[in-house]
């Protein structure tokens, strides 16, 4: 099969006129509040432009025709492409001016992991957080299309599962409905975008603090403005509680919000991944809650008066740390692996269990892990009745058996990477708990980590290689693992 490679390119340059347009409205945020930076960032933009515009041009006469090969070269090579394009207003502007770690910062944002390399942010110029934070928006609402629209097609991690259900596509090429799906969901990430920036600054936010805490929520992404994250606010519960309801929406499946808004609310609340997400929200926050409340050995944060009571206080932190890291988001109103050893298990635990499927999130999915044990208890009834033919069912629907295969393949495999990931960074000198814990965190996408890069951390003090791996493992996670995988592998070349 031969690669339709100007179709390729092609769709690269589309990207990167994309990003060099979010890098002038970052320039526009810059003059507006006249931090120094304007013409780095407005240079970063033209040249990014004039790339993106150079690739469409040259490549203008291509086959409209995506297949699966082409599919998975565009959305690997598509969130490398934008992360070396997205350097360059940290580069030009000298706000980060080493490329290893302007590139973590900026694959760290594309892949919403929300690890950072920054010791001080708010020194940063506002054009360049606007910047940080719009990487993790365009990062976000591309997992979303991508996980709707072309993971689907090209057969991904069980994602088929949703797909009947999303009004999206069917065939084996790219269908027009795409383009339909993708606006829908675009109507609702930017709504919820704006409904977020509104409450937060009518809470007590700045607008800035508003708008970019708003980009990082809806992509669950987690680069905050401050040093220290939403502990800045843990004097006003308000806004936590604001952005604690907008990280469980962006942790939820997008499909479901589009139900909801045209009025098919049972259809949400009979929906078996919505329900046990939503479950596990619950039940975790209060045994953690709980934990803080008579076990932790130290403040809840040191950051906080606790003005409410300890109980409002202990409850608040623990559902809004389990809804971040079950969501992936990464922002911290405390440093949870201070509140009993039991409790830094536990947080080690829900890196690995995700949002939902089709939402923002990262991490091996609840979807997933519904599949896994649905698929395990049947096996004690198929020993049983060795001739019986019993399906894994979901929503009330039989799940065909090539896509049971897939997740557990997918959960293995994710499992192994895991282990690889922790071998590499303890072979770099981390200690097994930062090794494992960054493996954790980069791989699900999760931003803040265990030991030396624990939530009131950061990752500066990764080796150099150390940084390299752990974009790697975020780009691996980001991407379904088999997206990036595949390419890696000689067959996957042999017909081209």
């Amino acid at each position: 099969m031969s690669l339709n490679s100007k179709i390729i390119f092609h769709l690269m340059g589309v990207l990167l006129l994309f990003n060099g347009l979010f890098m002038l409205f970052a320039a526009i945020m810059s003059g507006v509040y006249s931090d120094g930076a304007t013409l780095d960032i407005a240079l970063a933009s033209i040249v990014t432009m004039f790339a993106g515009v150079s690739a469409m041009y040259f490549t203008r006469n291509h086959k409209k025709e995506v297949k699966r090969k082409e599919g998975y070269i565009i959305v690997t090579f598509g969130w490398i492409v934008m992360s070396i394009s997205g350097m360059l207003p940290y580069l030009f502007s000298g706000a980060i001016p080493d490329v290893t770690n302007a590139f973590f910062e900026t694959i760290s944002g594309y892949t919403t992991t929300g690890a950072t390399i920054l010791d001080d942010i708010e020194v940063l110029p506002e054009g360049i957080l606007v910047w940080r934070s719009l990487t993790h928006w365009i990062g976000g609402m591309g997992i979303i299309v991508l996980a709707i629209a072309i993971l689907p097609l090209l057969g991904i991690g069980g994602m088929q599962l949703f797909a009947a259900e999303a009004p999206g596509p069917s065939a084996d090429k790219l269908h027009p409905r795409i383009t339909d799906t993708a606006k829908r969901l675009w109507y609702i990430y930017v709504g919820y975008t704006i409904a977020e920036t509104i409450l937060l600054k009518l809470a007590g936010m700045s607008f800035f603090d508003a708008l970019n805490h708003s980009l990082a929520t809806l992509s669950t992404g987690g680069f905050s403005t401050k040093n220290a994250s939403l502990a800045y606010w843990n004097d006003q519960p308000l806004i936590q509680y604001i952005v604690i309801l907008f990280m469980f929406l962006a942790g939820s499946n997008f499909v479901l919000s589009y139900f909801a808004f045209k009025g098919k609310v049972r259809r949400v609340l009979m929906d078996e991944e919505f329900r046990f997400y939503t479950g596990f929200i619950v039940v975790f926050s209060i045994i953690v809650g709980l934990v803080v409340l008579y076990k932790a050995n130290v403040p809840v944060s040191e950051y906080h008066p606790m003005p409410y009571g300890e109980v409002e206080s202990s409850f608040r932190h623990a559902l809004f740390q389990v809804v971040s890291v079950i969501t992936t988001t990464g922002f911290v109103t405390a440093d949870f692996t201070n509140w009993t050893p039991f409790v830094k298990v536990f947080f080690f635990g829900l890196f690995f269990l995700g949002g939902s499927a089709g939402s923002t999130a990262g991490g091996i999915k609840v979807m997933r892990h519904l599949l896994i044990i649905k698929n395990g208890l049947l096996e004690f009834k198929r020993t049983l009745h060795a001739n019986a033919v019993i399906p894994v069912r979901y929503n009330n629907k039989t799940v065909r058996e090539h896509i049971v295969y897939n997740v557990i393949a997918f959960f293995v495999l994710y499992m192994l990477l895991f282990i690889i990931g922790s071998l590499g960074l303890s072979f770099l000198g981390l200690d097994f708990e930062s090794s494992v814990g960054g493996a954790a965190s980069s791989l699900g996408n999760v931003g803040p980590a265990l030991g030396s890069l624990h939530p009131l951390s950061n990752f500066n003090g990764l080796p150099m290689l150390g940084k390299w791996w752990c974009g790697f493992l975020m780009l691996l996670g980001r991407l379904e693992l088999f997206t990036v995988l595949i390419i890696l592998t000689p067959y996957f070349w042999k017909d081209i």
